[in-house]
């Protein structure tokens, strides 16, 4: 019977020492080859890992100065609603101390106005006595040219000095 193959030791030496060669080309190329590549590799996953957990660790520092900032800005809003309400109590409590400046400076100018008003009322009314006296004292003394009676004079100088009195000059 004729063979389909050939089998013979031959082609099964041929056979081995093919499997022989391809296994060392296999091992020699994994060394020179795969394994530099696989160190490439694996240094490139390790980068790419590195880069997502430090992709991660910013975004977590993102998020918690995004939230410091949020609470600073309502915080900022507090201090902005404080200030200017501070400011708004101020300006109140400056137009009440201009006012009451204002009002006290009002009421020292009418006081110093009824005083010099009831000053010059004083003077005119010694003004006006001085003068009633002088023509008290003129008139005396015409009477006095017409008639030298004592007794008459003294009645008329008594009667104008008690007319002059402070109730009839104050009316």
């Amino acid at each position: 019977m004729e063979r389909l193959f050939d089998l013979d030791a031959q082609l099964l030496g041929d056979s081995v020492l093919m499997l022989i060669a391809v296994l060392v080309l296999y091992f020699l190329l994994s060394y020179l080859f795969f394994n530099p590549i696989r160190n490439l590799l694996d240094a490139r996953k390790k980068m790419i890992a590195d880069e997502i957990a430090d992709a991660k660790k910013d975004r977590e520092d993102a998020a918690s100065l995004k939230a410091t900032y949020d609470e600073k800005l309502k915080n900022a809003d507090k201090e902005t609603d404080e200030i200017l309400s501070e400011a708004r109590q101020r300006a109140l409590q400056n137009e009440q101390r201009i006012e009451n400046q204002a009002k006290t400076e009002a009421s020292r100018i009418i006081a110093r106005a009824e005083e010099e008003a009831n000053l010059e009322k004083k003077r005119a009314l010694d003004d006006v006595k001085q003068e009633m006296i002088a023509v008290a004292a003129m008139m005396a003394t015409k009477v006095v040219q017409q008639n030298i009676n004592t007794d008459i004079d003294e009645s008329l100088v008594d009667a104008t000095l008690k007319e002059m009195g402070d109730k009839t000059w104050q009316s």
